[in-house]
């Protein structure tokens, strides 16, 4: 394949001027020459929508450029590719929808847009013949999409592993490297501009879940059903379960794991979770971003970096206005998803298997581990090691138990600890995550 004589000159309209989207406007003016040179397309901003046009801006935008309606873009008949960065799930995805109907490519970087209404979305692609591009919607500069869709075309995917959450990567760092609280770590990531000012979708977990979806249902060849994911929050974590993890050899992440059974049924999982010092994902620090993937052919890939911000995030959003501008030149591919059948069940999130951390606040006398141990034995669920370090904590009458469970499926883990959580012996919520299995 050539490239042109000359130029095609590609037009977008770009829905949204935030961060992001400032970002793209001001990289594809640096690299104009660049990009020109590498895919025959001279991509130009023809239309640009924003909410007020009032607003301060760090870059110098044309004013005739800028337009309140994202209406405009659609109705512009040079427009052929749609860049939505206007976030949200109402106002976007009428945009999206209107794009695709009206004949023009989509890129997006909204992943909760495609985790819950991605299998419509790729159908009315398919329907109306025109791609949606979504590399900026998981691990911002990490190009993990095209990775799926292409350089490990090839593989069954047996797992996925990923800290796909800048935000709280942030927080949990500073707990463990600094020693600060769970609150004192989320106001330091808010002051350095890692965390909103409503947090929430971090935090909770949705944020990675929702780019644990994307990657699940390319990985595996169906959309998977958003209730059926099981997601945990970074909020109860304490430096209480950091000190007990790293005397154990473990820190806390939190993790995406996504997999397979040998019945095909998939698991999508966020939570928060214990991982061996030793492995490369205990390493990954900061704002950082880092996707494990584990191919039968290829084996274990990792992929690592920013996994949001302006410019890393703008970089994927140009990697897809290339890959649009070579659909307009050369000629279609596919619609972005491609669904095969090999897969098709979402596995119940209470048959998932793994081990798990269990800390219990304990009367401090004997006969206490017996009656945890026989509800534990009750459901066959086996402890693998048991640790009371009382130089960690100032305990008087109560005393932490800290178990380390054998591999065991959720639901009777979680049953086991509402019936420990009502012996009189307990003092307190029980505290507990997962210890996922790597190799090293």
């Amino acid at each position: 394949m050539s490239l042109p004589s000359s130029p095609r000159v590609v037009q977008i309209g770009l829905a949204g001027l935030g961060n992001v989207g400032a970002g793209v406007y001001k990289n594809l003016d640096r690299n104009r020459a660049l990009i020109t040179q590498r895919t025959g397309a001279d991509i130009q901003v023809k239309k640009i929508a924003v909410r007020d046009l009032s607003r301060p801006r760090d870059i110098d935008v044309p004013a005739d450029l800028l337009t309140t309606d994202w209406r405009d873009l659609i109705a512009d008949p040079d427009i052929q590719v749609i860049v939505e960065l206007i976030g949200g799930t109402t106002q976007a995805h009428e945009l999206v929808c209107a794009a695709l109907r009206a004949k023009k490519i989509v890129v997006t970087g909204n992943k909760a847009l495609l985790a819950e209404r991605g299998q419509e979305l790729f159908a009315l692609a398919e329907e109306c013949g025109m791609p949606i591009y979504f590399e900026a919607a998981v691990a911002g500069g990490i190009p993990i999409i095209q990775v799926l869709q292409e350089g490990l075309v090839g593989n069954h995917i047996v797992s996925i592993h990923g800290i796909i959450n800048g935000t709280c990567n942030y927080i949990l760092t500073r707990m463990s490297q600094a020693g600060l609280s769970y609150q004192d770590a989320l106001q330091e990531a808010q002051d350095k501009g890692f965390a909103e000012a409503d947090p929430t979708l971090d935090i909770s977990g949705w944020d990675a879940a929702h780019k644990a979806i994307i990657l699940a249902s390319l990985s595996y060849g169906f959309w998977i059903p958003q209730n059926l994911v099981h997601v945990e929050g970074v909020q109860k974590v304490t430096l209480t379960d950091f000190a007990f993890a790293k005397r154990l050899g473990y820190t806390i992440k939190l993790l995406s794991v996504i997999r397979a059974d040998a019945d095909g049924r998939v698991e999508v999982r966020t939570q928060p979770t214990l991982v061996p010092l030793s492995h490369v994902l205990a390493s990954v620090s900061g704002s950082f971003n880092a996707v494990l993937v584990n191919g039968d052919t290829v084996g274990e890939t990792l992929f690592y970096g920013r996994g949001a911000g302006q410019d890393p995030t703008s970089s994927s959003v140009i990697s897809d206005l290339c890959e649009a501008a070579a659909v307009l030149i050369y000629g279609p591919r596919h619609s972005g998803f491609v669904p095969h059948g090999l897969y098709g069940k979402s596995k119940p999130i209470e048959d998932t298997v793994s081990r798990y951390y269990l800390r219990l606040t304990v009367d401090d006398r004997p006969g206490v581990v017996a009656q945890v141990a026989q509800v534990l034995g009750a459901r066959t669920i086996g402890i693998s090691s048991m640790i009371q370090p009382e130089d960690l904590e100032d305990t008087s009458a109560t005393t932490s138990l800290v178990l380390m469970l054998h591999d065991a499926p959720l639901g009777a883990v979680l049953q086991a600890i509402e019936e420990i959580t009502a012996l009189p012996c307990i003092k307190e919520p029980p505290a507990w995550m997962r210890v996922e299995t790597l190799l090293s």
